[in-house]
């Protein structure tokens, strides 16, 4: 007969075979191993932007509809617009290095409200940014297969996205590595289609400007000067997709190599220029190859094919162009799964999503932020049946509303930096330019897709921002509570001798988890007083120095926590003898509470035979259900554990009236 251990021991195995084993947070290497180089930052960050080239510049040019000669101007303005996003992007680099790029910008410079809204915008934009990847990729591989086989591409994207959630939960750098051969095939090929099909037919050049020069001249006189601008901005905008991953490199700067400002802004150097070039190369491609949409075939497809054909195994170098394309929009998707957890622990931090979004899993990732993202990401797509157009429209409103949000906050960073800054006036004028094309973008979307999609992004947006707002509140109101605690219990006059005898290993002890010195655990431990009246000769306070995305920075800020864990539960050792009872400390550095907090636990019992553990839970009048998932179920989760193992443990209430 299996024992409960026996299961636990063979799902753990599973689950190490799966997601890998845990990471040893004290290894002096650690921070360099799980950090990015350039290259491999271009690879997990700058893929998002350089994939957007597989549906951008197809919306653009369908868009343009009888009026093909406007891809050259395009091909123009669509490089142009890159450069100056990205370099908008670089200065939030340089000026706000610890990453988080637009939520942080908008909080810092605009206000907690603007921060609010560009943060929700960017999370959703994360979980776009997995669905219209992966759809997208599935749109790639699809177009080589017989038409019946499109109604399988739905459930495959899904798959695609259930094996990113698993490689992401393994580790960032993990994922990349295996992605990167992908990434290499996608250049060679995509070069090789670039470049063949602009010098390939550079005799056609002279027909082409005739071309431009005679639909330009008919348009004139047709439609007019305005006519043909507003097919070209409407074009323009609808081609807003091409952009959408620029801001992928700020905002994953933590994970970065040092120096992270250098590293951050050479890689987005590589990003823009291959953006720039791909997206460009391919208006151009279009136009010298005639190419014209083919039913159940994406635009790069035919093209592949145009190019191609009369190459010896031009079919099968077709092929493989494409579908390297759908592989690196699957390295793309990795984007969402990088950058959306760490916006979402940004805002944890800040209170605006649960606290247990900040938390590391023991490979050191943000597990619960990474499940959260996939799961969303299945929703969307199952929702939109994939359809990329219909995401694409979803994507870019709240891509450029986050734009414009970080192109205001830099020009407000500027004026008011302006003494210090010599170059201010330079900087604002390529951050309002930025904003401009960002604001035209949004609206023109807005007005033309509405209806299509555009107001579904605005819903879940709003919800988002609704639900921060709620969640934010019922901290608030928390926080204030706490503080009660803290200014009547903090500061009790103790006028006692201290007791400084040692531990007595044979009277009983209590064990007592804590965390900061604060009036929560005071409050605690004066109940195990009260309620157990000189039954407990020995205290023992326990802590976990939790490493959390806001801690996991640096081996300079894992010290610091270290140290400020010690001097908390020197604190409550002092305070318990100040009250006449012996008392000592443990800790451990870690991710999981549950783990490391049960096993300190029980290798005190092991030293003091009769030890009780306690710890506290807060209590509030009456309970709801998203209680549990604000607040985590930690103690009750611990006394399980130890109860098990034959610890007796007391979870003492701590009224709250919320």
């Amino acid at each position: 007969m299996n024992t409960p251990e026996t299961h636990s021991g063979f799902f753990d195995k599973i689950y190490h075979k799966l997601f890998g084993k845990a990471k040893d947070i004290h290894d002096p290497h650690i921070f360099h191993k799980m950090a990015l180089l350039p290259l491999l930052a271009w690879i997990g960050l700058g893929a998002d932007g350089l994939s957007s080239s597989a549906y951008g510049p197809e919306e653009a040019f369908r868009a343009l509809g009888e009026h093909l000669y406007l891809a050259v101007f395009l091909a123009i303005a669509t490089a142009l617009t890159v450069f100056i996003i990205s370099y908008a992007y670089s200065r939030i680099i340089e000026h706000f290095p610890h990453g988080g790029g637009g939520y942080i910008v908008a909080t810092h410079m605009i206000g907690e409200k603007a921060g609010v809204v560009s943060g929700c915008a960017l999370l959703v934009d994360y979980v776009l940014t997995i669905t219209i990847s992966i759809a997208s990729c599935a749109d790639a591989l699809f177009s080589f297969l017989p038409i019946e086989f499109q109604k399988y591409k739905v459930i495959t994207a899904a798959v695609f996205i259930i094996i990113l959630i698993v490689l992401n939960i393994r580790g960032v750098k993990e994922s990349i590595l295996v992605l990167t051969p992908i990434f290499a095939i996608f250049i060679v090929t995509h070069l090789a289609l670039l470049l063949t099909g602009i010098f390939g037919n550079l005799d056609q050049a002279a027909g082409l400007a005739h071309a431009v020069s005679g639909g330009f001249k008919q348009d004139m006189s047709t439609i007019g000067g305005i006519g043909i601008l507003l097919i070209a901005l409407r074009a323009y905008s609808l081609g807003g997709g091409t952009y959408t991953g620029i801001e992928a490199v700020s905002n994953g700067l933590q994970i970065m190599k040092e120096p992270r400002v250098k590293t951050g802004k050479r890689t987005m150097i590589y990003m823009a220029t291959s953006l720039a070039f791909t997206a460009g190369g391919l208006f151009l491609c279009y136009l010298f190859l005639r190419v014209s949409p083919v039913a159940g075939k994406t635009l790069n497809a035919v093209l592949a094919d145009a190019t191609f054909g009369s190459w010896p195994f031009g079919r099968t170098i077709a092929v493989v162009t494409i579908v390297s394309e759908g592989a690196l929009l699957l390295i793309a998707a990795q984007t969402g799964f990088i950058d959306g957890p760490r916006v979402m622990s940004n805002m944890a931090v800040d209170s605006w999503f649960p606290h247990r979004f900040s938390a590391l899993s023991e490979r050191l990732t943000m597990h619960n932020g990474v499940m959260v993202m996939g799961v969303s990401a299945i929703l969307l797509l199952f929702y939109t049946h994939g359809s990329v157009s219909t995401l694409v429209i979803m994507y870019s409103i709240n891509v450029f509303a986050t734009f414009s949000l970080s192109e205001f906050g830099m020009i407000r960073f500027y004026a008011k930096n302006r003494k210090k800054e010599k170059q201010w006036k330079q900087h604002s004028i390529i951050h309002i330019v930025g904003l401009a094309l960002c604001l035209t973008i949004l609206v023109v979307t807005l007005f033309e897709k509405f209806i299509e999609g555009g107001w579904i992004t605005l819903l879940i947006t709003s919800i988002v921002i609704g639900l921060c707002y709620l969640i934010r509140s019922h901290y608030e109101k928390l926080t204030i509570e706490m503080r009660k605690f803290d200014s009547f219990l903090k500061h009790i006059p103790m006028s006692g001798k201290m007791n400084t005898d040692p531990l007595d290993p044979t009277a009983n002890t209590a064990i007592q988890l804590v965390n900061n010195f604060n009036g929560f655990g005071i409050h605690t431990f004066l109940s195990i007083i009260q309620n157990f009246p000189n039954v407990y000769k020995n205290a023992i306070f326990v802590s976990v120095a939790v490493i959390d995305s806001g801690t996991f920075k640096g081996a300079e800020e894992v010290h610091n926590l270290e140290e400020a864990t010690k001097k908390s539960l020197q604190q409550y050792v002092e305070f318990a003898r100040k009250l006449g009872i012996p008392a000592d400390y443990r800790y451990k550095t870690g991710t999981d509470v549950v783990d490391i907090a049960s096993d300190i636990c029980m290798k005190v019992k092991k030293e003091l035979p009769t030890s009780t553990v306690f710890t506290g839970q807060l209590t509030f009048r009456l309970e709801k259900l998203y209680h549990r998932f604000l607040h985590n179920e930690t103690a009750f989760a611990i006394q399980r554990r130890l109860q098990w193992n034959g610890i007796t443990t007391v979870i003492l209430p701590i009224r709250v009236n919320l």
